[in-house]
C-alpha cells in the first residue's frame, strides 16, 4: 500500500510518500510525477520519511523525477529517508547522486 500527499513549502513542492513504493504502487504515483514536471515546478522535496519499502520500480520512479526536474534546471531533495529505502539508496550508490537531508527545513536551506 502507498499513500502520497502533495503540499507547498514556500516555492518548494513537497511530495510525501508513505508505505511501499514498488511495482504494484508506482503506477499510482506516476501521474503525480507527470503533473509536477508538466507544471514546471523546479524545486521538489521528496519526503520519504514514511516510506517503509522500495524496490527497483520505485527507484526508477525517483530517478525519473530527478532527471526530468534537473532537465528543467531544477533540483530534487530527498527528505527523511530511513530504514530499507535508505539502505537500497546506499547499496545502489545513489546517496552520492541525490541530495539527502533530514527535514523539509534542511531541504529549503539547500535550495537556497
Amino acid at each position: 500500500m502507498l499513500t502520497f500527499e502533495q503540499s507547498m513549502y514556500g516555492d518548494i513542492r513537497v511530495l510525501a510518500v508513505a508505505g511501499n513504493l514498488d511495482s504494484l504502487t508506482v503506477p499510482e504515483v506516476r501521474p503525480v510525477i507527470e503533473q509536477i514536471v508538466s507544471s514546471g515546478i523546479r524545486k521538489v522535496a521528496l519526503d520519504m520519511s514514511g516510506l517503509e519499502v522500495i524496490d527497483s520500480s520505485g527507484i526508477g520512479a525517483i530517478v525519473s523525477l530527478f532527471k526530468r526536474v534537473r532537465g528543467m534546471s531544477g533540483d530534487v531533495k530527498i527528505v527523511g529517508v530511513r530504514g530499507q529505502p535508505r539502505e537500497i539508496l546506499r547499496l545502489l550508490g545513489l546517496e552520492r547522486a541525490f541530495d539527502i537531508v533530514p527535514t523539509i527545513d534542511d531541504a529549503a536551506r539547500r535550495f537556497g
